[in-house]
């Protein structure tokens, strides 16, 4: 196994990497709208925050060695299913290749964010 760390995408804000590597496969972390350069949470509306968190996750991917089209699920938690269809239209941007995917919404993310998305891919 092997950790993935990109300055493209923002460091880990616990005890936990960007993403893991195992074999042909990798396991990203939870991506959320910080920005990798300042740290700041990036935008205040589901919008903003959905690009940067794509944005992170892909320099996570492509760090690793892959990328949005090589992936097989995501998981994606929402602070509001009222943002649903906004997040989607920006997802369905990124992961053309409509992975697997499970979304739920929860109580309260990271830094109060509106999403956060992980990914497992293939490393083809």
């Amino acid at each position: 196994m092997r950790q993935i760390s990109t300055d493209k995408a923002p460091a880990a804000i616990g005890p936990y990497c960007q993403a893991m590597v195992h074999g042909d496969m990798v396991f990203t972390s939870g991506q959320i709208s910080l920005d990798p350069v300042t740290g700041e949470v990036v935008g205040d509306d589901i919008v903003s925050q959905t690009k940067q968190v794509m944005a992170n996750l892909v320099a996570v991917l492509n760090e690793a060695g892959t990328s949005p089209e090589d992936a097989i699920k995501t998981t994606c938690f929402l602070a509001d299913m009222a943002d649903f269809a906004a997040f989607n239209g920006i997802y369905a941007e990124v992961f053309t290749g409509k992975p697997a995917r499970s979304c739920v919404a929860v109580k309260t993310l990271p830094k109060n964010v509106l999403v956060e998305v992980e990914c497992i891919a293939v490393i083809k």
